[in-house]
């Protein structure tokens, strides 16, 4: 099963905590001081929020797959019909260990396709190069995991 994923920026996350256990009726599933994760059942959706950047905006956009062979098959599929990719296997970032690319939408829509291997108590730690690049690549500078 996919799950969509909306990453959100917010200017002070105890406010947006708040009125998002108030909008959706639920306790996030993650909390920390810079990053809060809302794990919607129905419809599924993954709604993070995010410290940083212009407030009231749209971070990025994704879908969870089910595992990393679901991203490993949409990856190959993404690179063979020609839209460039930034891939972060084994990558952390939001306080979790995922598989996962970006790509853009004709837009510049950043999109993050990924798989979740398990929590962390860390936001992030620095990737290693990109196995390839893309303007998503461009927007996120080096140890950074979402774009801002």
């Amino acid at each position: 099963m996919k799950t969509f994923h909306v990453s959100l920026t917010v200017g002070d996350l105890d406010r947006a905590v708040e009125r998002y256990r108030a909008i959706l009726g639920i306790e996030p599933a993650k909390l920390y001081p810079d990053f809060a994760k809302f794990e919607i059942a129905d419809p599924p959706v993954v709604l993070s929020l995010n410290i940083g950047g212009r407030p009231g905006a749209l971070n990025h956009l994704g879908i969870r797959h089910e595992d990393s062979e679901h991203v490993d098959a949409h990856l190959e599929r993404t690179k063979a019909a020609g839209v460039a990719v930034k891939e972060q296997m084994g990558t952390t970032c939001c306080y979790a260990k995922a598989d996962k690319f970006w790509v853009d939408d004709a837009d510049g829509v950043a999109w993050e396709m990924y798989s979740l291997l398990g929590d962390t108590e860390v936001h992030t730690l620095p990737d290693k190069e990109p196995a390839a690049t893309s303007a998503a690549a461009e927007v996120m500078p080096k140890g950074q995991c979402c774009p801002s």
